[in-house]
């Protein structure tokens, strides 16, 4: 029986990808690990990132380190795939000729065939979880039509692909079959769920119809677009219980000068009318958004309006990116990269020290309250837990004392708070 290392980078609508990949070979009796940090078999796959500078450094590195490897013997294949490899195949041929095949980000018949095996479309949806066995992510479409200035996305991944609504269903009804309790929905762009397979919008259907699964208790919503926001998700938030008060709405930017550059097709007006609907129809709701600084044409003068509109929205959750030139999009080919790199860091540094403050307020606003928790591990002699509010890997989370078990639900009640992460007690 071969072994295979799955080595899978970036965010974690490539993680579902790995985990496909992972079902279909174990399917035909290939031993698979996910993610040594060296390799410990006869044959290693790393599936890429290729989203923006840093991103594509990391999955470049890791390439180098496997081909290292295989050179002193101790890997005999190394294949690649994923979005560095559908963008740059031809370039990474040439400068890394260590690996043995690069593959797309679609080429799934081609892989699993190279690896000896045969690909097998009845298990097309199945994976082999690399999450814990409680919560899962759950990818309800690909592709992205919205072609913002900045973003690659669309160039590797194509237009807007939403998966049909009764596939989904099923998939989550095997998910909460094998135990998972938590699904994180994920998409690049979460607002069009449906228009192109049912020309009309489907997540606030489709996600009332996940709660009514057997075994699914919480359901969090990641990368929702403000313009043509699908309004209707309020009140699905708003009256079920398994759907978390939780949002992640991709921003980018306040300043209409900058947001036009972006293409992001609002205003700031319409984006605060936005959110104040969202926080009045779903009290108490989290939002988690992101922000990009150092955008070709970003004035001193519409970083300032970054930084107040931060200020007065106060968001719950919020990440900063440093504009990265990105080939072949409409940024690279239109506007000239004129802020210096220090200046766009320098100016996500200032927004983030802004956030620090924001989230330590947020987070001390919680002492005292009594809240329900995933355990999601132990470390030492606590748990490790988070809330509704709380996504895995990008969020804050508890530190809980006393009994809980790891995939099961606990009150807690919060007892300190530090800038980002909670103390709590479980509760008897």
């Amino acid at each position: 029986m071969k072994r295979v290392d799955i080595i899978s980078l970036g965010c974690s609508k490539n993680l579902v990808d790995s985990e496909r990949l992972m079902a279909q070979l174990r399917a035909n009796n290939i031993s698979v690990a996910h993610d040594p940090d060296v390799p410990q078999g006869e044959v290693a796959v790393i599936n890429t990132c290729g989203f923006i500078g840093d991103a594509k450094e990391e999955s470049i590195n890791t390439i180098l380190q496997f081909a290292d490897a295989k050179q002193r013997g101790k890997l005999k294949k190394l294949y690649v795939m994923g979005c560095l490899s559908e963008r740059y195949r031809e370039e990474l041929q040439e400068q890394i000729p260590e690996v043995d095949k690069f593959y797309g980000k679609f080429d799934w018949n081609g892989i699993v065939k190279e690896l000896g095996a045969t690909y097998r479309r009845d298990l097309m949806n199945e994976r082999s979880l690399t999450t814990p066995g409680h919560y899962a992510y759950l990818k309800i479409s690909e592709g992205c039509n919205r072609m913002c200035s900045y973003c690659a996305i669309p160039l590797i991944t194509g237009p807007h692909t939403s998966r049909p609504m009764e596939e989904i269903r099923e998939e989550v009804r095997k998910l909460a079959a094998s135990g998972v309790k938590e699904l994180q929905v994920i998409a690049q762009d979460l607002s069009s769920y449906g228009t192109d397979l049912y020309h009309a919008n489907k997540l606030a259907e489709l996600v009332d119809s996940l709660t009514e699964i057997d075994g699914i208790e919480w359901v969090r919503l990641h990368y929702a677009y403000p313009a043509g926001f699908p309004h209707d998700i309020l009140d699905v938030m708003a009256r079920n219980p398994k759907v978390c008060n939780y949002l992640d709405l991709a921003l980018q930017h306040a300043s209409d000068h900058v947001l036009t550059l972006m293409r992001r097709h609002i205003t700031q007006e319409k984006t605060v009318a936005l959110l104040d609907e969202i926080r009045q129809r779903v009290p108490g709701i989290h939002i988690r958004t992101t922000m990009i600084t150092g955008h070709p044409g970003e004035t001193e003068e519409d970083f300032a309006e970054l930084e107040e509109f931060v200020r007065q929205q106060r968001f719950e959750r919020l990440g900063v990116f440093a504009y990265s030139h990105e080939d072949d999009t409409y940024a690279f080919k239109h506007y000239e990269d004129n802020v210096p790199e220090e200046v766009k860091q320098e100016r996500a540094d200032r927004i983030m020290s802004i956030q620090e403050g924001i989230s330590a307020e947020v987070n001390q606003a919680k002492v005292g309250k009594t809240m329900r928790v995933m355990i999601d591990r132990r470390e030492g002699d606590h748990y490790i837990g988070r809330t509704e509010f709380d996504s895995p890997e990008v969020d804050p989370e508890i530190v809980v004392n006393g009994n809980a078990e790891i995939g099961q639900f606990r009150d807690v009640k919060i007892t300190g708070a530090e800038d980002y992460d909670l103390i709590g007690e479980a509760q008897n």
